[in-house]
């Protein structure tokens, strides 16, 4: 289970602990098994979709979709690494998140907010001319945890 959660997609680590600190790669939305990117709310779990507001009308869902379905997957993906190291969402203290284009950053603060329903994170907000492996990756975000080591 751990290694599904964490695997990377090339040759890196998922994540470092050092310390009391746990640095986090950037994490894309995309299935580390099936090497598939996801595309919209059909990738995702039904209670994710319903969290999200999908609407059912085609028009809507297919220009929020994509971005609102890679938001939940990125930070969900960041979610079960946290809870992997014994911690949880509010452990996370930092983010750096880079856009294909910053006009989604909208609806990314909004998924955002169901993750930090709290204090949000200290955030960098970089948009960025594109990301790998490909043009349909909207969003990477990296995150940086503190969560003492227990003795």
């Amino acid at each position: 289970m751990a290694d599904d959660i964490a695997k990377p997609l090339a040759r890196y680590s998922a994540f470092k602990r050092r310390g009391d600190f746990i640095f986090m790669s950037g994490v894309i939305a995309v299935d580390p098994d099936t090497k598939r990117i996801v595309a919209g709310y059909e990738d995702l779990p039904d209670a994710a979709r319903a969290a999200l507001g999908e609407t059912g009308e085609f028009s809507v869902d297919f220009k929020e979709g994509p971005i609102k379905a890679q938001s939940w997957y990125v930070l969900d993906r960041i979610r079960s690494m946290i809870e992997l190291n014994g911690g949880q969402m509010s452990d996370v203290f930092k983010l750096v998140q880079y856009f294909k284009d910053l006009r989604d950053f909208p609806n990314y603060s909004r998924v955002r907010g169901l993750f930090f329903p709290e204090e949000p994170p200290v955030s960098t907000v970089v948009e960025v001319s594109g990301m790998m492996p490909s043009t349909e990756i909207l969003i990477e975000v990296e995150a940086t945890a503190y969560l003492p080591e227990k003795p």
